[in-house]
């Protein structure tokens, strides 16, 4: 048999649908410094951030550059060397709200079973060489985060990234239209629909407060799906109502990520959602192609009247053999 004689068949790929979470009181109860990196300068973590949101007030600075330049003085002033490593060890020991650990196995395996592929990402303002090391990192294609520049004895001189609230939005842009690196400009490029790696509708996002609200508009408004989280011991629910009736969120929840509480069980329903949308952007797909075939061949028909005696041979030809590929009568 000749390779011209052998079909074939493209195996689907199945599609893919992202979920987007803070960090700080979102997976975890506090932000992540309070735990940690800031008692071990011998200060209360509410003074680090009353100092901290003072002098970016003082000097007009974005707060989250405002904290990282805190943590060098700090270190400085107590002869803690701001290491890479020491970031890392911190990381390890990054409390998490509970089922956070076996959360993403879970809803990975529900939506593999509804043929998604499901992929995680975090957007936070917090420390990412902290984030690194937490025992969930490996579940993340990509994690977004403040992070500093090293020197070359591995010790932290400068910010690298700074994530604050609004420019939280640019990686949501990222995930979807597949342009992951922070360097790459490219996604400022407008972008057809058609070729978004992860089509806006298909990702979700979660959150707990103001500095979300951002990523929470933006997905919501393409059509996405933004969830509110507030911690279940203190169960103030305050800033998830307010988001709720200003439009934000599509849902709120206690940040409890154990299997059949309210947030697994919205997760599940979004996953349920989507799925039966592709399921309908497939079967569209395949209308769709039936229906060019037959524009196609119209367009062709509609040709012929302006066209030598001796061309329309050939675009007769060529009209029967569109004709073969349109399934039914078009008489």
């Amino acid at each position: 048999m000749s390779n011209d004689n052998v079909m074939i068949s493209k195996i689907p790929t199945p599609p893919k649908m992202a979920i987007c979470y803070d960090f700080d009181k979102t997976l975890s109860p506090d932000d992540m410094q309070s735990f940690t990196l800031i008692p071990s300068f011998g200060i209360q973590a509410s003074d680090f951030w009353k100092e901290s949101n003072k002098r970016a007030m003082d000097k007009r600075m974005d707060k989250n550059l405002a904290w990282m330049y805190e943590l060098t003085r700090h270190s400085v002033f107590n002869g803690k060397s701001l290491k890479r490593e020491y970031f890392n060890a911190i990381g390890a020991d990054v409390p998490l709200y509970k089922g956070v650990e076996t959360w993403f196995g879970r809803m990975d395996s529900y939506a593999k079973a509804k043929g998604i592929e499901l992929q995680h990402y975090i957007i936070s303002s917090g420390l990412k060489e902290i984030i690194e090391s937490s025992p969930i990192a490996s579940n993340f294609e990509h994690i977004y985060a403040s992070s500093y520049m090293y020197d070359a004895d591995g010790v932290a001189v400068w910010p690298a990234q700074a994530v604050n609230y609004t420019n939280k939005t640019q990686y949501i842009f990222r995930i979807a239209k597949g342009i992951p690196e922070e360097y790459d400009e490219r996604v400022n490029d407008s972008m057809d629909k058609s070729m978004l790696a992860i089509p806006y509708e298909n990702i979700v996002y979660i959150g707990d407060s103001e500095t979300d609200i951002p990523c929470m508009r933006l997905v919501k408004s393409k059509g996405g799906y933004s969830i509110g989280v507030f911690d279940p011991e203190k169960d103030n629910r305050r800033k998830v109502y307010q988001l709720y009736n200003d439009g934000r969120i599509n849902f709120y929840a206690p940040a409890d990520y154990t299997e059949g509480k309210d947030l697994a069980r919205y997760v599940m329903e979004i996953i349920d959602a989507i799925a039966a949308q592709e399921k309908m952007k497939a079967e569209q797909q395949s209308l769709k192609r039936d229906a060019d075939w037959y524009q196609l061949y119209r367009m062709i028909e509609n040709q012929e009247g302006y066209l030598p005696e001796s061309a329309k041979p050939r675009l007769e030809k060529l009209r029967n053999s569109l004709k073969e590929y349109i399934n039914g009568k078009i008489e």
